[in-house]
Parts: structure tokens; sequence; C-alpha cells
């Protein structure tokens, strides 16, 4: 039997520039299982593969953050304030990193991630929110006209 080194070369992947046979298998097990997935691949080289089905890595990821902070949430037996903290800690931090999220989006930057789907949705909430600006804006300028209108 060869050392364990060699067993160990021989088991070793190189992947394909484009991720090959790895992200084809995220994206069929996308397709038969109907679910969404992730797939985050460093090579040895150190470059980065990765994978997301319709919706985006950000998404998928954020989806697991709230899962996982929910699962140990729900299964700590732990009374220890310091582990209540951390993951208080650990929520707060996503939500404070999701707002950033959001309100980079809404300043119009980092757009490339948003699938189309998205940005239809933005688009939407920024035009309500405009409608919205400008109905307030109308309403004080109508009530600072009556205003000088009754001093006159």
């Amino acid at each position: 039997m060869p050392p364990y080194e060699e067993r160990k070369k021989k088991r070793v992947m190189s992947p394909s520039p484009s991720g090959g046979p790895v992200l084809k298998k995220a994206h069929e097990i996308s397709v038969l299982c109907d679910a969404e997935v992730a797939l985050i691949v460093f090579s040895n080289k150190g470059k980065l593969h990765e994978y997301a089905t319709d919706s985006s890595m950000d998404k998928i990821l954020e989806r697991y953050k709230r899962y996982s902070y929910a699962e140990r949430t729900l299964f700590s037996n732990e009374t220890d304030p310091q582990v209540d903290w951390y993951l208080e800690y650990g929520k707060l931090k996503a939500r404070v990193d999701s707002l950033q999220k959001s309100q980079r989006h809404l300043m119009g930057e980092e757009l490339d991630s948003l699938s189309i789907k998205e940005l239809q949705t933005l688009e939407q909430q920024l035009e309500s929110s405009l409608k919205h600006i400008r109905t307030t804006k109308n309403q004080i300028m109508l009530n600072s006209i009556a205003e000088l209108q009754e001093k006159a």
C-alpha cells in the first residue's frame, strides 16, 4: 500500500479554470432537488470559484446566517450570559450588515450582484419613496402659501 501522502495526491482534484465538475454538480443538485444552492470553493492556489442558484449568493448566505442563528438560539441550553451576548451580537451584526447593504443599494451602489427581479423591486421602492417625498413637499409648500396668504 502506498504511503498516505501518495494516496492523498491521487485523490486531489485540481479544479479547472471554470470550476468544472463541482460547479456543474451544484447546478444539477439545485435543479434536481428544486433547492437554492450556494457553493464556494477556493483552489490550492487561492482562486475563488462560486456558484449560486437564481437568487444571489448574498441572499443565500444571509438566509443561512438567520437560520443558523435561530437554530443556535432554539437549541442553546446554556444560560451563560456571555453566550447570550455573543448570539445577540451576531444577530445585530447581521442586521447592521443587511441594513448597510440595503442603504448602498438605495444609493445606487453595488447593484451588479442584484438579479433583474431584485432591481425591479428596488426601482419600485425608490419610485414609491419619491412619490411620498413629493407629496410631503407639496403639502408643506401649500401650507406655507396658505400661511403667507393669511398674513397678507
